[in-house]
């Protein structure tokens, strides 16, 4: 993994690194936002972090600063993780609702939605449900589903580890998709390798997709 440089170092000391809560009809959810000192919402789309199932937003925590030089970034503990309230059942359409409630209280017009494991199936189902606010979508060490048929967005799905890649049926249903897979990490990917994923994914998000 490169060393961060001295220029990079100094990029992310102007982003400004926050917590707050906010209202979802759950209860409250639990969030970490980083953005740039200039505010964050000209310069590129909104990027929404989804974690893990077992894990919170605290696995973007080196991430998001890193993603924040150009862009918004909100890492939301999903309902019944890190400090969120939870649903009284919950599953997969209540987190993405929940996800979608913290998008319309910040009033995001579109945004980027990057998954990991769990999350992921949390990202395809906003994008689903709504394919006028996603641009684009990030799926880490995701599960290979039917449901990815269904996206129309650019998409990127990186599998780690020892993990399963789409088969050729699901390759051949996202429209528009980039695959990459990385071996040598597994769940702490976020951890060990955060300047790379923060130069891959930007961009990924700035100039979409390339054959």
């Amino acid at each position: 993994m490169a060393k961060t440089s001295k220029s990079a170092a100094l990029n992310v000391n102007a982003v400004r690194s926050r917590r707050a809560y906010f209202d979802c009809r759950f209860g409250q959810l639990h969030v970490r936002t980083a953005f740039p000192t200039t505010g964050g919402f000209d310069e590129q789309v909104t990027l929404l972090c989804l974690h893990a199932a077992g894990g919170s937003s605290r696995s973007f925590a080196r991430f998001l600063p890193l993603m924040a030089e150009q862009r918004s970034v909100y890492a939301p503990d999903l309902p019944g993780s890190g400090e969120s309230d939870p649903p009284t059942n919950p599953g997969c359409a209540d987190l993405a609702a929940a996800a979608l409630d913290l998008t319309g209280d910040l009033r995001l017009r579109q945004i980027d939605v990057l998954g990991l494991g769990a999350g992921a199936a949390v990202a395809v189902a906003i994008a689903i449900a709504k394919p006028e606010l996603v641009r684009r979508l990030i799926l880490v060490g995701a599960k290979p589903e039917e449901t990815w048929s269904l996206i129309s967005q650019p998409t990127l799905v990186l599998s780690i580890g020892d993990g399963v890649a789409p088969d050729e049926r699901l390759r051949a249903g996202l429209r528009e998709a980039k695959f990459m897979h990385v071996p040598e990490y597994a769940d702490d990917l976020f951890d060990a390798a955060p300047q790379t994923l923060a130069k891959q994914f930007s961009e990924f998000l700035h100039k979409g997709v390339r054959p």
